[in-house]
C-alpha cells in the first residue's frame, strides 16, 4: 500500500516522516525504517518518524501528537532531539494542530514545545527535553556513580574517560583535545555495544572551545555518525556541566550546526532551540 511521507531534518539529521494522523500505522515500522533509510535503495535518512494521535491518557493531560522513532537499523528509540523538532513543525505547518506552543508525547514523557514561527511557517523550536537522568542504574550503566563522571572504559584503543547522562536515551561524553575520525568511527562504534551499556549507548567526542562553546561528534545507537544529534547536545551540555567545563548557557556546533542549550540546574529540564526543515514529500510505494 502506498505510504505519503516528508522528508524533514534538524541540523541534517534527516528522518523519513510519516503523518498517522491522515494515514494508517504502518504495520511492520521497524522494516519499513530499515527500507526507507536506506541511502541507495530507500528514501536516504537517520531513521523514520512517526507523527501520530497522542495515547488516551496522553490527551488527557494535553498532549497534542505523539513521536515514536525508530532507527536506521529497525530499533526503536525513546526519543530524538532534532526529531522532535521537526515533528513540532510538521503538527503546525500541515494544520494537525496550529498552536505556538504544543504538548508532544515521547517515549521520554510529555514535552513542552516553544514554535518560532515566520509567514506561517515553523523556522525554529525550542524544546524543553526534560530534567537529565543521572542515576547510573536509569541511563543505564553500569559504571559506577550518579551519573558516571569520566571514569575509564577500556577499549582497544586504550581507556577512554566517560561521563554518563540520559536525555530518556543513553550518552556517553567523552571530552577530548581534538576530535577524529578514528575516535567517532571506530572508538564510538566500539562504545556504543559496549557491555557496561546495556541498552546499547550514543557516544559524544567533544572539544570545549570556551565556557559558552563546543564542538562535537556523535555515533548514534543504531544508526552510526548522523551530522547531529539534539539529546546527545544536551547530554554535551549536561556533562560539561558536572565536569567544570561549560557554563549553563552554551552554544553546541555540530556537523550540521549550531544548537543553543540552557540547563538552569538540577531539578530543571534542559532547554535546546534550533532550526527545523522540510525537505520534500512523496510517496512510498509500500
Amino acid at each position: 500500500m502506498p505510504i505519503p511521507f516528508v522528508k524533514m531534518h534538524g541540523l541534517g539529521n534527516d528522518y523519513v516522516y510519516i503523518d498517522c494522523f491522515r494515514n494508517p500505522l504502518p504495520t511492520d515500522p521497524a522494516a519499513l525504517a530499515i527500507a526507507v533509510s536506506d541511502r541507495h535503495f530507500g528514501i536516504g535518512g537517520d531513521g523514520l518518524i512517526l507523527v501520530c494521535p497522542p495515547t488516551v491518557e496522553a490527551l488527557a493531560r494535553g498532549a497534542d501528537a505523539r513521536m515514536r522513532m525508530f532507527n536506521a537499523d529497525g530499533s526503536e528509540s525513546e526519543m530524538c532531539g532534532n526529531g522532535l523538532r521537526c515533528v513540532a513543525k510538521l503538527v503546525f505547518d500541515h494544520g494537525i494542530v496550529r498552536k505556538e506552543k504544543l504538548v508532544l508525547e515521547t517515549g521520554r514523557g510529555l514535552l513542552p514545545v516553544t514554535l518560532e514561527v515566520s509567514a506561517g511557517k515553523v523556522e525554529r523550536v525550542r524544546v524543553a527535553m526534560g530534567q537529565p537522568i543521572l542515576e547510573s542504574a536509569l541511563i543505564p550503566t553500569t559504571l559506577v556513580g550518579d551519573p558516571p563522571l569520566e571514569v575509564p572504559v577500556e577499549t582497544p584503543w586504550g581507556p577512554m574517560a566517560v561521563t554518563c547522562v540520559s536525555m530518556g536515551n543513553p550518552h556517553a561524553v567523552v571530552f577530548v583535545d581534538t576530535i577524529t575520525d578514528s575516535l567517532v568511527l571506530e572508538v564510538g562504534k566500539f562504545l556504543e555495544t559496549a557491555p557496561v551499556f546495556p541498552r546499547r549507548c550514543n557516544i559524544e567526542f567533544v572539544e570545549v572551545a570556551a565556557r559558552h562553546r563546543f564542538v562535537m561528534r556523535v555515533w548514534e545507537r543504531g544508526s552510526g555518525e548522523t551530522l547531529a544529534c539534539g539529546t546527545g547536545a544536551c547530554a554535551v551540555a549536561v556533562a560539561g556541566i558536572l565536569t567544570g567545563r561549560l557554563d549553563r548557557l552554551c552554544v553546541g556546533k555540530l556537523l550540521g550546526g549550531e544548537l543553543e542549550l540552557e540547563w538552569p540546574g538540577a531539578g530543571d529540564p534542559v532547554y535546546m532551540t534550533g532550526p527545523a526543515t522540510e525537505v520534500f514529500s512523496g510517496i512510498w510505494p509500500g
